[in-house]
């Protein structure tokens, strides 16, 4: 079936974009495999940050099926899209259908967006990974295509009202080299690697980030470890 409506959904993205004024930084999209099945895989900082992963791999002309809550699915708005889009729900009470669904897109050639995370990170830093994308990855003989955002959070977060006007915002995207898992590796040793990798990634992406925080209040972007006022992971954890 043609993919009719995610092509214009791109489209209006981009549009969002320039009219917000946002600046990226885009490296490493050429890891993002032109055909074949893949699983890429993003760290989880911000509601949009779906968009900002299917960026990463236009420059492939591929389109990114992500895995998402199923909550999103039955929305009046969403839930059409998500659906036309071919979008994979996740009840996480039946996990095995999402994934047995994704499966299925990996092996007729498709790529499968995962956070591994599963929710979104209030410290600005990596939480624990579930073992699914590696899991998926082993199963259907694809790779993982590790990647990082960064600057995401500034414009729409958990527990912060969202920013869309015209603030120059610079978003960072970094694409690293794809991961092979091993067929005899244990998902819990490919996870490892993959979170390391993109720890890598993030903190690359922090490092070559043009802004800073303009002032006290302006610093809960910036993880605590960095000298911001994002709550600590344990702190996050607790609440």
């Amino acid at each position: 079936m043609a993919d009719l409506l995610y092509p214009p959904v791109i489209g209006a993205a981009r549009a969002w974009f320039k009219a917000l004024d946002l600046r990226f930084d885009i490296r490493g999209t050429t890891h993002v495999p032109s055909r074949g099945g893949a699983v890429l895989v993003s760290n989880h900082i911000s509601y949009l940050d779906f968009i900002f992963t299917g960026l990463a791999a236009r420059p492939a002309k591929r389109l990114v099926r992500f895995m998402a809550k199923e909550s999103v699915f039955r929305h009046k708005v969403s839930g059409p899209l998500m659906r036309a889009m071919k979008h994979i729900p996740v009840d996480r009470s039946r996990g095995e259908d999402a994934y047995a669904h994704a499966l299925k897109a990996l092996r007729s050639g498709e790529v499968i967006g995962v956070f591994p995370e599963a929710t979104i990170s209030p410290s600005f830093t990596l939480k624990d990974f579930k073992t699914g994308a590696a899991r998926l990855a082993q199963e259907a003989r694809v790779p993982l295509v590790p990647m990082a955002l960064w600057g995401t959070q500034r414009l729409w977060t958990k527990g912060h009202k969202r920013d869309f006007g015209r603030n120059h915002f610079p978003v960072s995207i970094q694409v690293g080299e794809p991961i092979e898992p091993g067929q005899e590796e244990s998902a819990l040793s490919v996870t490892e690697r993959l979170r390391d990798r993109m720890q890598e990634l993030l903190e690359a992406a922090q490092r070559t980030y043009p802004a800073t925080p303009q002032s006290a209040a302006d610093a809960w972007w910036l993880p605590a470890h960095l000298g911001g006022t994002a709550p600590t992971p344990a702190q996050a954890q607790a609440l």
